[in-house]
């Protein structure tokens, strides 16, 4: 049963939403062109104006770059504590729980094992989606298991990284996470396997300090903003403009910070070149 009869209006009609906001549009985080966002999907998430890869999910990037249906994660079940009872303008808890239910994964960090090209390796993929990729003990050590089992096997290893630095909310826990994942490739290096580190966008603070730029062979996808202070921070503190593409892949491979430069398109082979050399 109707509980009020409609009544004419001379009120205008409200604007239809644009296709933009409908999502079939997309602007690009680097040139601030519209794309349309399916020539951007069937591109592999590449900007087809300036060549700019956008973040992917971390079961695309293991699509991308495992043999089909070869991937078994590992220690899958681990999830972080609160030690500090963290609190800030929410607790850690409701954070961790929130960004557990929104990704359908315990942490930020997924390991184990795939095939690439025939090959057995290890892969450590960042997930940005959860709370920015950031490094806490769960992080680091999923790391050190997954190298651990790396040298048990004597497989090559293979990190991918997209995080914003350490997690605060952790504290020193966190930072201590540092020295714990570099330590253990160091172990790599004894056993004389490979350290392969692919840097995405963006890597920065801790990570960038520690884990990511210790590879072997670092790689990094085109324009990927990598650093450890933000742009701004640092212009804000040295009172400079800093140069164009500061921070970019391009401008840390001109200054000797990383190997190569890869798209998208050819990781899969470029990896698998790399590993099969060493």
């Amino acid at each position: 049963m109707a509980w009020f009869k409609k009544q004419k209006t001379t009120e205008p009609e409200p604007p239809k939403r644009s296709k933009i906001s409908e999502g079939m549009w997309l602007k690009c985080n680097h040139c601030r062109e519209i794309v349309y966002r399916k020539e951007v999907e069937r591109n592999n998430k590449v900007c087809p104006k300036c060549d700019y890869h956008f973040p992917i999910s971390v079961m695309e990037r293991i699509a991308l770059l495992v043999d089909f249906g070869t991937f078994k994660e590992w220690d899958a079940e681990l999830g972080p504590q609160d030690p500090l009872n963290f609190q800030d303008t929410k607790s850690y808890k409701d954070r961790v729980k929130a960004h557990q239910e929104k990704t359908g994964r315990k942490d930020a960090m997924v390991i184990g094992e795939g095939m690439l090209n025939g090959r057995r390796v290890v892969l450590c993929v960042f997930d940005f989606s959860f709370m920015g990729g950031s490094m806490g003990s769960v992080v680091g050590e999923k790391i050190c298991r997954a190298i651990d089992r790396a040298l048990e096997a004597r497989l090559p290893v293979i990190l991918v990284t997209t995080s914003g630095g350490a997690r605060m909310q952790e504290g020193i826990l966190s930072l201590m996470q540092m020295a714990k994942t570099s330590a253990a490739v160091a172990k790599l290096g004894e056993a004389k396997l490979p350290f392969i580190c692919l840097l995405a966008d963006p890597t920065f603070g801790g990570v960038t300090a520690s884990v990511a730029m210790l590879g072997d062979v670092i790689l990094a996808e085109p324009k990927a903003l990598i650093g450890f202070a933000g742009p701004r921070v640092i212009e804000q503190t040295i009172k400079q403009q800093l140069p164009d593409q500061f921070q970019r892949a391009e401008f840390l491979l001109e200054h000797g910070m990383i190997d190569m430069i890869v798209e998208r398109k050819q990781l899969k082979e470029t990896l698998s070149t790399l590993v099969a050399h060493f």
